[in-house]
């Protein structure tokens, strides 16, 4: 059944008012400073995209363990935590919302991004296929090591430890990356977890991590603070299931006993169904979570008011769009031109395709601001 609802309703997300229905997703651009602490020109390039309904900014490692990309930000220093204090201080001067991506990349690592060398983690000794991006360059993936039963613990309190210093930092909440194939979905999935613990096996012990990761995490933050991200029609970073309709829908089933902010599922791509994914739809997870539901990937203006007015989902995320246009809430509400992305400049880098895209002017063409 169709409603006037569109992007730019407001929303009651826990007890924070969203202006608008615009989300920016969770986006690495690798421009962290010296010990992957955040700095100044970080804290501009959030605050030049404030007007989002709720910024979810990327996803920042909780453990140096668990870092797979040079340059991206930590949240278990105090330096970092300092780093992201200018960012939610910037964003909240300009009257805006923004959450905290908790991560660990699990085997998308190598040795040459791990302390001391050391092999990356995982759930099982599986490499995936492909090459990860180290300071010197790309390299082959490793087999990375399997966590012993007795470590994990000590992984859930890392994700604890992040949250609090989230919260420390300003952030107005969290969420927990369980998606596009790093520690937690390695560990959902049993194309990469084989373990013979309690944590792997049947679905109720693969996603035994995620669940007392997020009983950590609420333990820091009121539940209402907390979001999960899941991408269950995801191949990237070389992940399979071979039952992900059963897998999803149980952890969204699951995720109900917390009563959190919301469940954000990164749909099913192009590349996705080239590389064999199983579409599982999200109408289904919609049926069995209870609550707030962002959507994500590749969503325009027209067809993101169109799963709103659908009642499809709560929530939009825009990740790419959000990269070239910092003022997308305003481009959509006057359907003006969108600024073309440079990927040249995706990933690394200084302020050229990070925070030099120009706003919209309706009196002159266009206009750098901030």
């Amino acid at each position: 059944m169709k409603t006037n609802i569109n992007l730019f309703s407001s929303y009651q997300l826990g007890d924070l008012q969203l202006p608008n229905r615009i989300v920016m997703a969770p986006l690495t651009r690798q421009r962290a400073g010296a010990g992957n602490v955040p700095h100044q020109l970080n804290a501009t390039y959030y605050a030049q995209r404030a007007t989002a309904g709720l910024i979810i900014a990327e996803a920042t490692q909780v453990t140096p363990q668990g870092q797979g990309y040079p340059d991206t930000p930590g949240i278990y220093s105090p330096a970092q935590v300092a780093g992201w204090r200018l960012v939610t201080d910037a964003v909240h001067q300009q009257g805006g919302r923004i959450f905290l991506q908790l991560w660990h990349v699990g085997r998308i690592s190598h040795p040459d991004l791990q302390p001391d060398g050391a092999l990356p983690v995982a759930p099982s000794a599986i490499a995936p296929k492909g090459e990860v991006l180290t300071y010197e360059g790309w390299k082959p993936f490793v087999t990375p090591r399997a966590l012993e039963t007795s470590e994990i613990p000590e992984i859930v309190e890392q994700y604890r430890q992040g949250a609090a210093n989230a919260l420390a930092a300003g952030f107005d909440g969290v969420e927990i990356h369980a998606a596009n194939g790093y520690l937690i979905d390695q560990f959902l999935r049993d194309g990469t977890n084989q373990r013979p613990d309690k944590y792997g096996g049947a679905v109720e012990n693969r996603a035994r991590l995620l669940l007392e990761v997020t009983e950590a995490v609420t333990s820091v933050w009121d539940s209402q603070r907390v979001g999960v991200r899941l991408s269950p029609s995801g191949t990237f970073n070389d992940m399979y299931d071979s039952h992900p309709l059963e897998t999803f829908g149980y952890v969204a089933q699951a995720l109900n006993q917390f009563n959190l902010a919301y469940l954000h599922i990164r749909e099913v791509t192009e590349a996705d169904i080239r590389h064999g994914g199983t579409i599982v739809p999200t109408s289904d997870l919609r049926e069995r979570f209870t609550g707030t539901l962002i959507v994500n990937d590749g969503y325009t203006r027209e067809r993101a008011n169109t799963v709103l007015a659908n009642k499809a989902a709560d929530l939009v995320a825009f990740g790419i769009p959000y990269i070239a246009n910092p003022d997308l809430p305003q481009r959509f509400a006057l359907n003006a031109p969108l600024n073309q992305p440079d990927p040249t400049t995706f990933y690394g880098g200084g302020a050229q395709g990070y925070t030099d895209y120009p706003f919209w002017s309706a009196t002159s063409e266009q206009v750098i601001s901030h």
